[in-house]
């Protein structure tokens, strides 16, 4: 292996998995499309094989740095900010076994399964972790801190369909609760410390996440839309319109991986409103189901365009 290529591969950052979660989220907005909107199963199921792909490209990949570059990887779990993107492995893990849940089961299981145990035990690690805070300082706060907690709200979307309902339960008690928790240390820190660095400014767009999935989830566990349920979704939709408000400061911004952090809240967003819109058949939903659908599929589209470009000239395999 070149020297270039090994010290590309010592600086890939564990963040780029959150391409996957994106690219999953995209995936099942349009697998509900084809129930909400009518529009060809073809759509998704090639975006299920590229994300699955990704997947795949990206564990490799890591898996050959842990190998040949393990002090990097140990640098990345002990950061206090980038250990909180492990977890986007694991969460894709369980969005590509929502996929799959009706039509291969016993991978979706398994699949499912094993995304699940590695969500739970890194977030056992991290609260342990921040129980024993004497590395942990507030400018550590930020909104990827919800992505190993709150991840566990995912957990119940392919759960349930595979008959792990209790377990879904506990997964969902635990990421809707500590959400609550870290949106309160999140806001805290945001409105009263010093900015949230610029490279990390997109992290902001992963607080309209947990209520979205948290939407998606509890409709899935209670079997129906309910008051609670129409509480969680008016909640990601005010959070849309706040980031909106914001879009002007967003666009001044570099490319970073971060801006990966658009994408998922952004398409449980959409899979949401095609939930509403298959519950009430208005037009106001119908409407926003294809506008969502539409925004999320471009921006995906610039994501995938400028990730590859920084791969390919090496702008996102440099140390920081």
């Amino acid at each position: 292996m070149s020297s270039d290529i090994q010290s590309r591969l010592a600086h890939m950052p564990v963040a780029l998995f959150a391409t996957v979660m994106g690219l999953a989220g995209l995936t099942l907005a349009w697998r509900k499309a084809t129930e909400a909107l009518g529009v060809s199963d073809i759509v998704w199921q090639v975006l299920l094989v590229f994300t699955a792909v990704t997947l795949a490209s990206l564990a490799i990949s890591y898996l050959l740095k842990m190998r040949r570059h393990p002090n990097e990887v140990i640098a990345e779990f002990m950061h206090p900010i980038k250990i909180s993107f492990f977890p986007a492995f694991s969460i894709g893990l369980m969005l590509i076994a929502v996929a799959i849940a009706d039509s291969m089961t016993q991978l979706a299981t398994f699949i499912w399964g094993l995304g699940a145990l590695i969500q739970i035990t890194l977030t056992l690690y991290l609260m342990n972790q921040w129980i024993n805070h004497s590395r942990w300082q507030v400018q550590h706060t930020t909104p990827a801190w919800f992505i190993p907690i709150v991840g566990n709200i995912i957990a119940p979307i392919a759960g349930v369909e595979l008959g792990f309902t209790e377990v879904s339960w506990f997964f969902f008690s635990v990421g809707i609760f500590y959400w609550v928790i870290l949106k309160a240390l999140v806001f805290n820190r945001i409105i009263f410390h010093d900015a949230i660095p610029e490279r990390l400014q997109p992290t902001l767009f992963i607080m309209i996440a947990p209520p979205a999935v948290g939407f998606v989830a509890y409709v899935k566990l209670n079997g129906g839309i309910d008051n609670f349920a129409h509480i969680l979704y008016y909640s990601s939709l005010f959070l849309i319109l706040l980031m909106i408000v914001q879009l002007p400061r967003f666009r001044k911004l570099p490319f970073f991986v971060s801006w990966w952090a658009y994408s998922f809240p952004l398409a449980a967003f959409t899979i949401g409103t095609e939930m509403m819109l298959l519950h009430s058949n208005s037009l106001f939903f119908h409407t926003l189901s294809l506008f969502s659908l539409t925004v999320l599929s471009l921006l995906l589209a610039l994501l995938v365009f400028k990730t590859i470009r920084g791969l390919i000239t090496g702008a996102l395999l440099q140390p920081e």
